[in-house]
């Protein structure tokens, strides 16, 4: 698909439903909410590019190339129109896509997406900005130097879950984080990689849910503000307790969340 051999399941019964991973995972991270969402839907999971079990180009890629990659994938599959779910950059690729093919969706779900561009110049978020994107160069130093390992454990533990998350993760988690790290580091070289066209997004009238959640990183609460503003028909929900990967650590709550908005969603004129 979009030039891009990618792996992708099926499975399930229903209103289509696709779910897209962020940075560093793959297909397996659905895992935990899979089972009762293909009790309602038909679910489409897939390695992004880069990632596991897909195609890793040995050029430079965009996320622009990502979004390219989800509407070929639906279209190829007639997979269209659909619900779609993001976490994290994969949200981030939902909402791309949402203000460039906007035919692809009836709704979407989109779980904090790193679009740092869009806070751009709020005052009382640039030391955290700042202290982010310090991390974040240290976690890139050390892929640069193949120190894989630290430079994964930094971005879990200071960057995306919080201290001791590394060895709470289950172990094949961690093992894909080692595979697929460096696309990460593709990814951060990409410039458009944290921006979003909020004016195109506006133009999105199908039904939106956006999550965050309150053991997260504090920013993605101002960025996920900012992106329900923008879309007409959104919904806001926060995952109580929860941080950057709710769907695996606190699956029944992702679930009674996701299957709730697309029940309302469902029944819209």
């Amino acid at each position: 698909m979009n030039g891009v051999g990618l792996f992708y399941e099926t499975v399930g019964a229903g209103d289509p439903l696709v779910l897209v991973h962020g940075s560093w995972g793959d297909h397996h991270n659905w895992e935990p909410v899979l089972p009762d969402l293909v009790q309602r839907y038909q679910v489409l999971v897939y390695d992004r590019r880069g990632h596991s079990q897909s195609e890793r180009p040995p050029r430079q890629g965009s996320r622009t190339e990502d979004e390219d990659d989800l509407g070929a994938l639906m279209d190829e599959l007639g997979f269209a129109p659909a619900y779609v779910a993001g976490n994290s950059f994969g949200a981030s690729i939902v909402l791309g896509l949402a203000t460039r093919r906007p035919e692809l969706f009836r709704g979407l779900i989109a779980h904090e997406p790193p679009l740092a561009g869009v806070v751009t110049g709020e005052p009382e978020l640039q030391p955290l900005m700042d202290a982010t994107d310090q991390k974040i160069g240290s976690v890139l130093a050390h892929l640069r130097a193949g120190e894989t390992q630290a430079g994964a454990r930094l971005f879990v533990e200071e960057v995306a879950l919080g201290p001791g998350a590394w060895e709470q993760l289950p172990e094949q988690m961690r093992e894909t984080f080692l595979h697929n790290a460096p696309t990460f580091l593709d990814e951060q070289k990409d410039p458009g990689w944290a921006m979003l066209d909020l004016t195109a997004l506006s133009q999105f009238t199908e039904p939106a849910l956006v999550t965050r959640g309150t053991a997260g990183p504090p920013w993605f609460a101002t960025i996920t503000t900012r992106i329900a503003e923008a879309l007409p028909q959104a919904q806001v929900h926060t995952f109580e307790g929860a941080g950057h990967i709710p769907h695996v650590t606190h699956p029944k709550d992702y679930v009674d969340a996701v299957t709730g908005f697309l029940q309302t969603a469902g029944r819209r004129p």
